[in-house]
């Protein structure tokens, strides 16, 4: 959730499949409406489809975080068509990614509201106080994602607190991916998709340090 300039106009024009700026937080919008009511609507126990939407609104924000994250470091390493259209619409992924876990966010408080023990087998209150954080997180970055933002808080601070939001959110997901893997193999990729995206993020760091000094 970082401020991008506009995009400047080149010889090309971006490929019209590609979503960009708004458009893209709508295709999220609108994927999210019809999969999650699909997902509830279809489901034999209003239950189990509250518990298929949370996984896949989930998972839906940990791509779109992922994308936001490794913007600005797959631009400055692997400059090209599509990591320049991936950088020129971070903020775009950022703000999508807020939407995304909003719902996922409601979709919790829905079960809970549901099935009170099924809710509370699942997490404990130290989830939901370090979720909250992460909450509250996502509020201030979607809602300092504009250029008036960085205006009213100043560069400086500005930077600090999307840099601290943003690695709040990247060691949630590895708590919460660490203690899954712990159990089902299966979450053992997203940690590794976790760790390159902060290696690509030091590389591109320490790339631009010697650009500067050099």
């Amino acid at each position: 959730m970082v401020v991008t300039a506009p995009p400047r106009l080149s010889g090309r024009r971006e490929s019209d499949w590609r979503l960009s700026g708004w458009r893209l937080v709508g295709g999220t919008a609108l994927f999210l409406l019809l999969a999650v009511a699909s997902l509830v609507g279809m489901a034999p126990e209003m239950t189990d489809g509250l518990r298929h939407a949370i996984r896949l609104t989930a998972r839906s924000s940990f791509a779109l975080f992922l994308l936001a994250y490794t913007a600005s470091s797959l631009a400055v390493l692997a400059p090209c068509g599509a990591t320049r259209w991936q950088r020129r619409n971070r903020r775009f992924f950022g703000l999508s990614f807020a939407l995304s876990h909003a719902v996922h966010g409601l979709l919790l408080i829905a079960l809970a509201q549901r099935d009170p023990a099924l809710f509370w087998s699942l997490t404990n209150v130290g989830n939901l106080v370090s979720g909250g954080v992460g909450y509250a997180f996502i509020l201030l970055l979607a809602a300092t994602s504009f250029p008036w933002a960085v205006a009213a808080l100043g560069g400086r601070w500005w930077g600090v607190l999307h840099r601290v939001g943003v690695h709040y959110l990247w060691i949630s997901f590895l708590v919460t991916f660490g203690k899954r893997a712990a159990l089902d193999s299966a979450y053992a990729p997203a940690l590794l998709l976790l760790g390159l995206a902060a290696l690509l993020r030091v590389a591109a760091w320490r790339r631009g340090r010697r650009s500067a000094a050099a």
